[in-house]
């Protein structure tokens, strides 16, 4: 067993020298990915700032949806995408450029067939809340926003293979110009058919639906236009070949990475059955639509991380990914110290940004406290989870989730919640106990990894998960 990741200096060069060119390789993939991240979240949180100004109600419902239905449905299409970087990353730094469009294509299928399982969940979404507990004025708007926000779940199940496939290419700027276009059309169209034209939520659903297709459209404009090379040899009969062990993988990702997703989304939902439902739910909403953008950063650094450890380990470097988790990490948590900081001074200011409801800024300033304390834990949690995407260790941490979520975060936090009267302080603060055990976990068997081996096994995993097209 190797000793410590984090005890460990890099050899035959100077330690800072080698620091900053790993931070340069990094920020070179984080940079743009980030910024694409905070583009794609805030079509949604946009959506809700400007839905907030027409209604409570209607801030509810808009939130609920997004963070309830159309949460669960990102956080599967995002897990199962999320398999790509594995295989294509790894086959990336092999030189096997030729998997890679395949190994996309072979997502495309298995996403838009979950696509189409997923929605009688948005088509009877209204009984669904109810039973979760949600009040039944907030969950008949929902159920109806959900119904009109089908269009942006077939956009997910093309998109994320898409941006998984460019990424491991280190693609990543073509991602944030699309995206950056996007967000100023999306803005314009939100003014303009939300509030300017009043169509209220119908307005949100046909903006929302445009911007999500023309992310996609956009991206594909790009691959076909002949930009990658030997990536992308146009459509192919292998993507039905060898499909079950892919699906495996898929699933496997999916489940670690829904895990969390679903974690946050059940305190909203929980939320909802608190006194006062409807502020509970708009200022758990607000901190909610802050993390998100925080999570962006962190969400940046997990998708350069697991790039980089998988083109590494894919072409045997075990030392330089090792390296490049140290880096990281560091980079992330002093990010997210200082965005915790930030938090915390405007703590009675920041939330006027998200609504007009004097009640709702009250209860979102009390909250800014235990936001800072998750923004700061999700600064270092999805960076370890990229290193296990890139390592290929996603059935490994779909179990140390369950453990720390559901068997002793979640439970903490409905105790504190309703046992204690805590409120929603009770039920976020039990849930981040979950956080800071799974993170420790985390660091620790990032820590204690062997890389010699897991460089060594890179090319066992691209035949065993990529099929027939891996041996070629």
């Amino acid at each position: 067993m190797e000793a410590p990741l984090l005890l460990q200096e890099p050899q035959n060069t100077n330690f800072f020298r080698e620091a900053a060119l790993e931070s340069k390789k990094l920020w070179k993939i984080a940079g743009p990915v980030i910024f694409t991240a905070i583009c794609q979240y805030s079509l949604g949180a946009i959506t809700q700032t400007f839905v907030g100004h027409v209604g409570t109600l209607e801030l509810a419902a808009v939130s609920v949806e997004n963070s309830v239905v159309a949460g669960f449905a990102y956080g599967i299409m995002l897990g199962m995408g999320s398999a790509l970087e594995t295989l294509c990353g790894q086959a990336f730094g092999a030189g096997k450029l030729r998997m890679m469009g395949v190994y996309m294509q072979r997502s495309w299928i298995i996403l838009l067939c979950t696509a189409l399982v997923l929605v009688p969940i948005y088509v009877f979404s209204p009984p669904i809340l109810k039973l979760m507990g949600e009040t039944s004025e907030i969950s008949d708007l929902a159920g109806k926003f959900a119904v009109w926000m089908l269009p942006q779940l077939f956009a997910y199940a093309l998109n994320f293979p898409i941006q998984k496939f460019l990424q491991a290419q280190r693609k990543v700027m073509v991602m944030a110009v699309v995206a950056g276009v996007v967000l100023v059309i999306h803005v314009v169209l939100s003014w303009l058919l939300i509030l300017k034209l009043k169509w209220g939520l119908v307005g949100a659903a046909v903006t929302l639906n445009l911007s999500w297709w023309l992310v996609v459209i956009g991206q594909l404009g790009y691959i076909f236009a002949g930009t990658c090379g030997q990536a992308w040899s146009g459509f192919s009969w292998l993507a039905f070949r060898d499909l079950f062990q892919f699906v495996k993988l898929s699933i496997a990702s999916a489940v670690m990475l829904c895990l969390e997703f679903w974690y946050l989304m059940i305190l909203l939902v929980l939320t909802g059955r608190l006194k006062n439902p409807v502020i509970a739910v708009d200022a758990i909403a607000i901190c909610m639509n802050l993390n998100g953008w925080d999570a962006m950063i962190a969400i940046g650094f997990n998708a350069a991380i697991s790039v980089r450890v998988s083109n590494e380990l894919g072409a045997g470097n075990d030392r330089a990914a090792k390296f490049a988790v140290v880096v990281v990490c560091v980079t992330s948590v002093a990010i997210g110290v200082v965005c915790m900081a930030l938090i915390l001074i405007t703590r009675d200011n920041f939330p006027y940004l998200f609504t007009s409801s004097s009640d709702v800024a009250k209860e979102v300033s009390k909250l800014a406290t235990i936001l800072g304390i998750t923004v700061l834990l999700n600064s270092l949690q999805p960076v370890l989870s990229g290193v296990a995407i890139g390592a290929g260790w996603q059935a490994l941490v779909a179990y140390i989730n369950i453990g720390c979520y559901y068997l002793f975060g979640l439970p903490a936090g409905i105790i504190l919640g309703f046992k204690f009267d805590l409120g929603v302080q009770g039920l976020w603060g039990g849930m981040i106990g979950g956080l800071v055990l799974q993170t420790m976990i985390l660091l620790a068997t990032t820590a204690w990894t062997n890389w010699k081996k897991e460089a060594a096994q890179s090319e066992r995993r691209i035949k065993k998960w990529g099929g027939s097209v891996g041996e070629e």
